[in-house]
């Protein structure tokens, strides 16, 4: 297309001009020019609603991951409890007879029974992971133990567990409950000796 057809062109009024850029009278590098910018914010605009669109559906699947995960834990803890739970029904349902038979049997034949059960407990309660913390003959551990009072005994080591007032317990691993005990300590040194000093 020549200079002055282009020249005619633009004199048209602009019917005559749309027209004439339908049926593709027009063109040149004039026309490209203005067309490739606005493909590119068209193409421009295109990815961002496609990527708000992806983000929006990763927001929306992540939340719902995170929800899914709350209920399949506590869901889990509820599993948890509720096997335990049925492992101590036979220690509840014996403690239950030793009761019944309390009034007709003897005391030493009700403390054998009760013995009986406390075993059971604590091999059930064992195979859930608690573990009873051996405080007696060892050294006092701020960690595992707590002290109650200290007492005087020349015949064992300062800072060795004499006595406990209650176990404690660990939990697979993990301290539920310290030792309550009495840590041994030096005896003070004699009257006499300290005058004579």
């Amino acid at each position: 297309m020549s200079k002055s057809e282009r020249m005619n062109i633009k004199n048209k009024p602009d019917e005559q001009r749309e027209a004439a850029k339908a049926t593709g009278q027009v063109d040149g590098p004039a026309q490209e020019v203005v067309d490739e910018p606005m493909s590119d914010l068209e193409q421009c605009q295109a990815q961002r609603a496609e990527l708000e669109d992806r983000f929006m559906r990763l927001a929306a699947e992540f939340d719902n991951y995170k929800k899914r995960g709350e209920r399949e834990k506590a869901e889990f803890l509820k599993r948890a409890n509720e096997a335990m739970a049925g492992d101590l029904l036979p220690v509840l349902d014996n403690l239950e007879r030793a009761l019944g038979a309390a009034g007709e049997a003897d005391k030493q034949t009700l403390q054998k029974g009760v013995e009986m059960v406390l075993g059971e407990l604590r091999k059930t309660l064992e195979r859930h992971g608690l573990e009873a913390i051996d405080a007696l003959g060892q050294p006092f551990d701020p960690q595992l133990h707590e002290a109650m009072m200290q007492q005087e005994n020349p015949d064992v080591e300062e800072g060795a567990v004499l006595s406990q007032f209650q176990k404690g317990y660990l939990f697979q691993g993990r301290l539920l409950r310290p030792a309550m005990v009495v840590v041994a300590k030096a005896p003070a040194p004699a009257e006499d000796e300290a005058a004579s000093d």
